[in-house]
Formats: structure tokens, sequence, C-alpha cells
């Protein structure tokens, strides 16, 4: 291949997408999930979701930043915390908060909830990749559910052969579970924090 086709490969992948109303620019990078266009389970969780304006968030594997993103701009008397293991995931969230003059947030590295332990949310948010595996999403889900605050809820879109573990893992880990819209390929889930 030739230098400047090599170039062009190491160019940023832009493009605009309206979530939620929200007219909103990302930039993007190959080794990024889904980094030409929002993918099918981010929409369809987006589409089921209610965010309260004054919400604190958690967008978990937060990508490049499109659920946090949108997120924060409706909850926008709240913060939202976007976190990711991946470096360049981060890099990109906060290129693109800048962007998009999304200020009500915070970017950070972090492998699930370990670098974010002092912090409360009403909402935690995640599009979960199935190579993840089970222990790691149980891990995920019982941080969630200590970090909630009463009545939070966490929401999440998985493929839909995992429905069924998240239905047993959410009623074992909250008490509750429930199916918000399943699609083609793709299932919303829910839990609350109820307080005791």
């Amino acid at each position: 291949m030739d230098k400047a086709s090599l170039d062009k490969l190491r160019e940023d992948i832009v493009f605009n997408e309206t979530l939620c109303g929200q007219p909103l620019t990302f930039h993007t990078t190959w080794g990024l999930f889904s980094p030409r266009e929002v993918d099918e389970g981010s929409k369809l969780l987006l589409q089921h979701l209610k965010v309260d304006e004054d919400a604190d968030c958690l967008d978990l594997g937060c990508g490049y930043g499109a659920l946090g993103l949108t997120i924060a701009k409706l909850a926008i008397k709240g913060q939202t915390v976007l976190v990711d293991k991946d470096f360049v995931a981060i890099d990109y969230a906060k290129k693109n908060a800048a962007l998009n003059k999304v200020e009500n947030i915070d970017v950070l590295l972090s492998n699930g909830f370990d670098q974010i332990r002092d912090k409360q949310f009403d909402l935690v948010v995640s599009n979960i990749p199935a190579k993840v595996g089970n222990e790691l999403m149980t891990l995920f889900f019982s941080d969630a559910y200590e970090q909630l605050r009463d009545n939070g809820k966490v929401v999440v879109v998985t493929i839909n052969g995992l429905r069924g573990y998240i239905k047993r893992t959410f009623n074992e880990i909250f008490g509750n579970y429930k199916k918000v819209k399943q699609g083609k390929n793709y299932t919303v889930s829910m839990a609350a924090k109820i307080s005791k």
C-alpha cells in the first residue's frame, strides 16, 4: 500500500448523527467500536432511555462517547462521567466532548468502576460487548449497584443471546429486572436500586 493510502487510513473518521434530538459530530478511528456510525444497539438504548435533566450519569465503556455525550446533553443540570479502559477511546471521547461543547462531563481512563469509587450515580448505561464475559459483567453490575443512589437505574443493551444471563444477574443483584425493548438483534434491559 502506498504512503498516501496509509495516510488516508490514519485520518480521523468523521460523521454527524442526531441522537435523542441532539445533533452531534463524532471523530473516531479504526480499532474503536463501530467507527463509521453509531451502532444499532446504542441507538436502540437511546430511543428507550428516560434521562432526568438533573441526573448524575455514568457511561460504562464509553468508546468515542456516543451514549455519554448524548446523555450529558439530556442531563444538562447533572454531571455525566464517561469511562473506558482503552486510552484511544478516552482520547476520542474527550475530543468529541470539546468538539460538541459538552461541558458537564468527566472522561476518565478506568477499568469499570476502579477509578471512580468515590462517585454516586442516578443512572448507569452501557453497551456491553458480548466478548466481555459473564464474570466481568457480574463485577460491573455489582459495582453499579453499590454506586447507584436509591432508586437509581442501570440500563444496558446487549445482543439478544445475552438477555437470559442479564435477566438472571439483574434479579440476583438488584432483585428486579425489566426488558425495556427487544429488537431484531439487541435487547435493552433495566434494573433499579430500590430503597430498602
